[in-house]
């Protein structure tokens, strides 16, 4: 598991991670939300434009499908898919397939995000990476989203959100 806020990094994580298993000649299948179109339609494309090509899917079911006789899953974006991840991930997991995950793991209000607490716990190991608070350069743990939507699922970049640290989060959600 690869998490942390937004602008931290997880993407770029993942896509150095996957590159990795492909000099190694590993069989590698990478899947995404198909809702995920902010930067291509069938890509994995970090925020610095590093990117990957992945399988855009609407269930995590899918994966199963998809993922036969690989050695490598990797899936961005976790935290938009259902509530079969889990299970998708374990069944990968006891097959023998080596399964890197990335997500949110809190959402703009600062609370878990969809799967990614039931990912974290059945995790054998998770990396939590820091974006750098916006508003005194400490290390950010929070997605503060600028604009007044309330819906959970926003897509966006620089332009909708803005990592802050615990302090500055919380003195701008109390406004």
């Amino acid at each position: 598991m690869i998490c942390g806020s937004m602008f931290s990094g997880k993407t770029e994580e993942l896509i150095r991670r996957l590159k990795r298993v492909k000099i190694a000649n590993l069989k590698v299948e990478i899947f995404k939300p198909a809702i995920d179109v902010r930067y291509d339609e069938t890509k994995i494309v970090s925020h610095d434009e590093n990117a990957i090509l992945s399988t855009p899917i609407d269930n995590s079911q899918t994966i199963l499908l998809l993922a036969q006789d690989v050695d490598v899953v990797g899936i961005d974006e976790a935290q938009f898919f259902d509530a079969e991840i889990c299970n998708v991930c374990e069944q990968l997991a006891l097959r023998g397939t080596r399964v890197i995950v990335a997500g949110l793991d809190m959402d703009f209000m600062g609370k878990p995000f969809g799967q990614m607490p039931n990912l974290l716990a059945t995790a054998d190991y998770i990396t939590k990476l820091h974006a750098i608070c916006m508003d005194c350069g400490s290390i950010a743990h929070y997605s503060y989203r600028k604009g007044a939507s309330q819906n959970q699922v926003l897509l966006g970049e620089k332009d909708e959100y803005k990592p802050l640290c615990r302090k500055h989060y919380f003195e701008r959600m109390a406004k």
